[in-house]
């Protein structure tokens, strides 16, 4: 059995990275370990490059707190100003302690009326839930889910990115180096 040490507490970012990793390797067997840890950067990441050293910090500090797995895995939501638009999508860095793999989701716009609450200091999370009237909506379908209706929700939007994160062990032989 292979433990997967998810830096998180979230239930959607464990049942997208566990489902990820299960769809790569059909015939392993794993055990997920979930530990809150510190992303070292800010609480609503505001640039693509922030929101990728956020998964980077994020798999570096569960390593630390957990050092007995074999894999570790950071996911980190993030946002970003594109032209008068923000738009909402999410790192994940994966690292067995040799080698690791990224993989990025797709990205959408926000609605301007959301745009202007995390204009004025709500994380997005935050935002949808006043927006919406809904309650810790980040740990449901989050803003993904609630604009499309549920056809993609936060765990099919971190699903992809995690399986694209795992391409590096899935082909080990394509992708050598360290951490």
């Amino acid at each position: 059995m292979k433990k997967i040490v998810i830096a998180s507490q979230n239930p959607v970012k464990i049942r997208a990275a566990l489902n990820g990793f299960q769809q790569m390797f059909p015939h392993e067997i794993f055990q997920t370990i979930s530990i809150a840890v510190e992303s070292g950067v800010g609480v609503q990441p505001t640039t693509d490059q922030e929101t990728f050293q956020g998964a980077i910090n994020r798999v570096q500090n569960a390593r630390l707190a957990v050092p007995e797995g074999d894999y570790w895995v950071g996911i980190e939501g993030g946002i970003q100003p594109l032209d008068d638009e923000i738009t909402a999508f999410a790192w994940i860095v994966i690292t067995d302690g040799v080698k690791s793999g990224k993989g990025r989701t797709g990205a959408f716009v926000l609605p301007k009326t959301v745009a202007h609450l995390i204009g004025q200091g709500m994380e997005l999370g935050e935002a949808d839930d006043f927006f919406f009237k809904r309650t810790n909506s980040k740990q449901e379908n989050g803003a993904i889910g609630l604009l499309t209706g549920d056809i993609i929700d936060r765990e099919k939007l971190y699903q992809p990115a995690v399986i694209m994160a795992l391409i590096p062990f899935k082909n080990p032989e394509l992708y050598k180096g360290k951490v």
